[in-house]
């Protein structure tokens, strides 16, 4: 058989025959871009030579990532009483990162950012009309507020004997549940239980919702798609929703855990932030001194 042999099929839209009713074939839209590394806009050394703040910041920084390993204390620096300028150029350098958290308990109200660089976080104290009290950066998995637990007063017995008309598995999940939080130790895997997966009415869910609450934390992790995770009102236990690029909702999970990984940097996301900061600041190394 020779080439010109060989049949052409055409596929693709377009290709194929209409149906009976000359409808025509649907595809489903894929998803068209996802995030990933880009190096912040930064002036040039000599424009901020005189921000010697930043600097000290900056270098502060760099060893920092060098000393800092998962697992280990987050190496923290209060930068509150740089200027604005300094404090601004600090914000310039870091940029902002994939992972957002927020923590609000009573009259406490903290806003965390992760830098595009992995591992490095902005975390600032707010008043209640919102204006920064204090300013931190942290260099960690996870910033150390997002492990804070819960009022420890509170009992964690989850209810598991009565339930409004309507819920038909919620119960089952909230004894499971009460096994894991029983059982989790720190370091340990976490215990995970696939809400999607389960036959679960609405009911279920409101249910579920009213007895677990909502805590202090709220994160949202972005990439592919976004990530919400919650914690509840019962140390230890987090809700975690997925959806795809397009905002449909694929996974809804319960975790019981410290906190759950998907919003932790690893440590090979902070051995490249090393490597990436370094090289993002060493003009300003080599010009400032």
């Amino acid at each position: 058989m020779k080439l010109r042999d060989i049949p052409v099929t055409i596929t693709g839209p377009g290709s194929q025959p209409l149906e009976s009713d000359d409808t025509h074939l649907e595809f489903i839209s894929m998803p068209k871009e996802m995030d990933s590394y880009r190096a912040p806009d930064i002036p040039e050394p000599e424009q901020v030579q005189h921000l010697r703040g930043a600097k000290a910041v900056a270098d502060w920084l760099g060893q920092a990532l060098i000393d800092y390993r998962v697992g280990g204390e987050p190496v923290i620096a209060d930068i509150s009483s740089l200027d604005k300028d300094n404090r601004d150029l600090v914000n310039q350098i870091l940029g902002e990162g994939e992972v957002s958290l927020i923590y609000s308990d009573g009259d406490m109200q903290v806003r965390m950012q992760e830098s595009v660089l992995a591992g490095i976080w902005r975390t600032f104290y707010l008043d209640q009309a919102g204006r920064i009290t204090r300013d931190l950066v942290e260099v960690c998995d996870v910033p150390v507020l997002a492990r804070r637990v819960p009022d420890a007063a509170r009992a964690s017995v989850l209810p598991r004997d009565s339930a409004p008309e309507g819920v038909m598995n919620a119960l089952p999940l909230l004894i499971e549940l009460q096994d894991q939080v029983n059982n989790w130790k720190p370091g340990g895997q976490a215990g995970v239980i696939n809400l999607t997966l389960l036959p679960l009415s609405e009911g279920d869910m409101d249910f579920l919702g009213e007895v677990l609450g909502t805590g202090p934390v709220q994160t949202l992790s972005r990439g592919y798609g976004d990530c919400n995770i919650t914690s509840t009102t019962y140390p230890g236990i987090w809700w975690v929703r997925y959806t795809n690029s397009m905002g449909t909702p694929i996974l809804d999970t319960l975790e019981t855990t410290d906190i759950p990984a998907v919003a932790c940097a690893a440590q090979e996301d902070l051995d490249d932030s090393r490597k990436r900061f370094h090289e993002l600041l060493e003009p300003y190394w080599t010009e400032l001194g």
